[in-house]
């Protein structure tokens, strides 16, 4: 039999969620599953646990604060047992609205901590497992945002830290190629998610050419690929899989 790679996801809170959607493609796709949630609640990632193990596979749900300093460490302690990933999803994100006149320490300390720090010492962490596992091939992807195709003048704080993380995909690609591992980042554009409400679908839907708007099945679809072996000469890149959105 087939040994099942283990993929760690972060940021998988609701049903609804691209967390969630991520989960679920990996674990159709024959991967066990470790994953992150925060501030949801313990009977939803229970419940949520046992539906992908339904599927056959082996799951972990940790609830994991990604702003706090140690979270990373904290997270590769308690898979100590589980065994050495190979896949590492960053999908976990803070985000609330701040323009010049918010902007200040505190807000921009927040969306750097989780959209930033919390990413990076997680790359690091699974990089340093991965080797000493002595595994040969491995995925990193972040999920990022639109920032570099247009201003995003209402969220500087969340552009600036996702921008950040965009470029820190490029150089940590070139930096664990000789593991095996590639380094991607996906911009999914505006996903049909918990965030969305009727006002804004209906504000959205004209600016997609095909008629609908993204779901968090379609960037799922594309994590699959790149985390399969036919994505494995694709590294260092920033991937705008947007549905052709229009700005």
């Amino acid at each position: 039999m087939t040994k099942r790679s283990i993929a760690i996801v972060t940021g998988a809170s609701q049903t609804r969620d691209i967390g969630a959607a991520i989960c679920r493609q990996l674990v159709s796709s024959g991967h066990d599953l470790v994953f992150t949630y925060f501030k949801a609640t313990a009977d939803w990632a229970a419940s949520f646990t046992t539906e992908l193990e339904n599927q056959g596979a082996r799951v972990l749900a940790i609830e994991l604060d990604l702003s706090q300093s140690d979270a990373a460490d904290e997270l590769f302690a308690r898979i100590e047992d589980v065994g050495a990933p190979s896949i590492l999803i960053n999908n976990a994100a803070h985000s609330t609205m701040t323009d010049w006149q918010t902007l200040d320490a505190a807000s921009l300390d927040q969306h750097y901590a989780v959209n930033l720090r919390a990413p990076l010492l997680l790359a690091t962490r699974f990089t340093k497992r991965f080797a000493e596992a002595h595994l040969t091939s491995g995925r990193i992807i972040q999920l990022t945002s639109g920032q570099d195709l247009g201003p995003m003048p209402d969220e500087i704080a969340y552009a600036t830290t996702k921008g950040a993380l965009s470029t820190f995909t490029k150089t940590y690609a070139a930096a664990v190629a000789p593991l095996g591992i590639t380094v991607n980042a996906i911009n999914p554009g505006p996903t049909d998610s918990t965030w969305m409400d009727e006002a804004t679908r209906t504000a959205l839907k004209p600016s997609f050419p095909f008629g609908r708007i993204g779901a968090p099945e379609d960037v799922a679809r594309l994590i699959q690929f790149l985390v399969s072996p036919d994505g494995g000469w694709v590294t260092g890149q920033v991937i705008h899989s947007e549905g052709g959105f229009e700005r």
